[in-house]
């Protein structure tokens, strides 16, 4: 079994993952707040986790991973309120929009994905046993606040201090809270709005809490890995390992990882700089989702990544290599333990995605030499190992002939319910290019020679590249 070592934000060090059960991962995500459609930041994260999870089943360890979904939020009341329709129908409908553009990206369902509004009743339970250990307690407009200054370890995920946090606060009055950093962990019912009975009156849950129920619930009060977009470190996280550990008493994750940000041509990517895109919105404009999955492995998990057409662009040319070099490969048993071991050590040192690419094209290389040496047997035994670890990283799933044949579809606006890769309106399609490339063997043959120059042009034009042997043209696939 792998000896990975991982980023802890908590210590700010790499640590050897030892499962707290031996050969036994338990692995929380944050998940979506589902009031409108994932953008590619969310994209980011979900991919991220997802390759750790296939990893981890991979290196030989038994997973348990729980991503969940918020689907009762401020956010959410106020979004079905704009819109005119039902909180449930409102986050029925995006949770099945989350799960068809997850499906288009190669991301793998896990094993639990709890929502909030399942769990009240843990996390009822869990309110209650902070107020009686005295770390919250029910403010005077009926909302039970948690008392930060109450616990001790509060701010080390973060590195922020009490005291710095209360100079930066907002002054304003709020006479619910006894200090201005405590937050809220059940909210007092108002008119129109869901709520739930409690012992404190109708109410629902406030946002921290409803993580901290759920993954004790699931995965027990300390289990492995917590992770989440660097977003939540501050104050998401941080209110998590307050309220878990104060109502537990124990550890709660051992290890917590967190994904950087995602940013469009060197700015942050936000709505209202006007460049914020959701997959729904980017996907349509790829050869194939494998395009996007690319583009997020390779940077390392940790870093920031910045969005852009031309980094776009040089990851369906990397993702253009890997299957060219599997094209017309037998199936084989894999070969290539060289290379095999440096991708593990690659993904054993903190997922390092970029470097476990690079081998994949190591691989790439040797196939094609292998080819090009008349040893067809390596070349297939390579491109078996190339294809086993590419599907550790959720890549290579599509067959070689059907890939080299898609088209890249124009730029331009996408359909906001599409998902799907399709060629641009008006492309060649595959029947079209076989017709013209019989046409172009016949005046070949009948020495036709301008007429055939004609057709490879119009091709070309077309955006179709003809691979031409000393027999003929053998195949063909799309630019």
């Amino acid at each position: 079994m792998s000896m990975i070592r991982i980023h802890n934000s908590l210590t700010g060090e790499k640590q050897p993952l030892t499962p707290i059960v031996p050969g036994e991962v338990r692995m929380y995500v944050c998940g979506m707040t589902v009031y409108d459609y994932l953008h590619i930041g969310h994209a980011r994260m979900m991919i991220v986790f997802d390759a750790v999870a296939r990893y981890l089943r991979h290196s030989g360890y038994r997973l348990t991973y729980v991503r969940n979904i918020t689907d009762i939020d401020d956010k959410i009341i106020k979004r079905a309120a704009e819109n005119g329709e039902t909180i449930e129908a409102l986050t029925e409908r995006f949770i099945r929009a989350m799960h068809e553009d997850c499906a288009a990206l190669g991301i793998v369902r896990p094993d639990f994905e709890p929502r909030a509004t399942q769990h009240v009743p843990g996390i009822i339970a869990m309110v209650s046993r902070l107020i009686e250990r005295g770390y919250a307690y029910v403010a005077p407009n009926g909302d039970v606040m948690y008392a930060v200054a109450k616990f001790d370890g509060y701010g080390r995920l973060s590195g922020k201090r009490l005291a710095d946090l209360r100079a930066g606060a907002r002054v304003e009055v709020d006479e619910a809270k006894r200090d201005p950093l405590d937050f809220v962990l059940w909210k007092h019912a108002k008119a129109h709005e869901p709520a739930w009975d409690s012992p404190w009156g109708r109410g629902r849950p406030g946002w921290h809490i409803e993580c901290s129920a759920m993954s004790v619930e699931l995965l027990g009060p300390h289990f492995d890995i917590h992770g989440g977009g660097m977003d939540l470190k501050f104050p998401h996280h941080e209110n998590e390992i307050a309220q878990s550990c104060a109502a537990t008493g124990e550890r709660f994750a051992e290890i917590w990882m967190h994904n950087g940000f995602v940013n469009v041509d060197n700015e942050k990517m936000s709505k209202s700089l006007g460049n914020f895109f959701t997959a729904r919105e980017v996907l349509p404009t790829l050869r194939h989702p494998e395009v996007l999955r690319y583009f997020v492995l390779s940077s390392h998990y940790r870093g920031p990544i910045n969005y852009s057409l031309e980094q776009l662009e040089q990851a369906d040319a990397a993702l253009q290599r890997l299957y060219l070099a599997l094209r017309g490969l037998p199936p084989s048993e894999p070969d290539g333990l060289a290379q095999a071991a440096r991708f593990q050590a690659a993904m054993d040192d903190d997922f390092n995605t970029p470097e476990a690419l690079a081998v994949l094209q190591m691989l790439a290389r040797d196939i094609n030499l292998a080819r090009d040496a008349g040893k067809s047997a390596r070349a297939a035994a390579l491109g078996a190992r190339l294809r086993e670890l590419g599907g550790v990283l959720g890549l290579l799933g599509t067959p070689a002939e059907h890939w080299l044949r898609l088209g890249k579809p124009a730029r331009g606006p996408a359909a906001a319910e599409g998902t799907v890769s399709v060629p641009p309106a008006g492309a060649m399609s595959d029947a079209d290019i076989e017709q013209r490339i019989a046409a172009r063997v016949a005046a070949r043959k009948a020495k036709n020679f301008a007429e055939s120059d004609r057709i490879r042009a119009e091709l070309v034009g077309a955006g179709v590249v003809l691979e031409d042997r000393p027999n003929g043209t053998t195949d063909w696939r799309r630019a």
